[in-house]
């Protein structure tokens, strides 16, 4: 019975933890909530940032479309990250730690003595952590330059699922 109820609050604390997850691309309703954000810096340059819950990977992916987006509806035709900053921690998507541990014990009472040995998991009883990416982008019309930090915003639009 003990075991079984140990099971179930594993599997109830990980289906919660898998509810909290990135939201589908849009743009941020609320602070603190998930989505984009942009903030108009020069006539063709903006900070576009991208709040998120979980991997960190996926919402860098949604700021590049958010970016390739502005970028095509402000009529140009690349952008270029000048800057970038990730805030979150890698790998934060929460479940199962990688953590284990190991006690043990004895005892002497009397004429009787006994021992055991136990070894524990570690969940991540908190489940995905917030994250944003922000970018700061020149945008401009034309060849896309040769530069590792360029994109062709068409191209980020096409590849990059929504």
């Amino acid at each position: 019975m003990k075991r079984l109820a140990i099971l179930s609050l594993a599997a109830s604390t990980l289906a919660l933890a898998a509810c909290v997850s990135l939201a589908p691309y849009g743009a941020q309703r609320a602070p603190g909530g998930q989505g984009y954000s942009e903030q108009r810096i020069e006539s063709n340059r903006y900070r576009v940032t991208y709040h998120g819950v979980g991997a960190a990977g996926a919402v860098a992916d949604y700021a590049l479309v958010r970016a390739a987006d502005l970028t095509t509806d402000q009529g140009y035709d690349w952008f270029e990250v000048t800057q970038s900053w990730t805030d979150g921690r890698p790998g934060g998507a929460g479940g199962v730690r990688p953590s284990v541990s190991i006690g043990g014990g004895s005892s002497r009472y009397g004429g009787d003595s006994s021992s055991g040995v136990g070894v524990g998991l570690g969940l991540n009883f908190s489940g995905p952590s917030p994250t944003s990416t922000s970018l700061e982008i020149v945008m401009g019309r034309g060849q896309k330059p040769d530069r590792p930090n360029a994109y062709d915003a068409r191209s980020v639009q096409a590849s990059i699922p929504r």
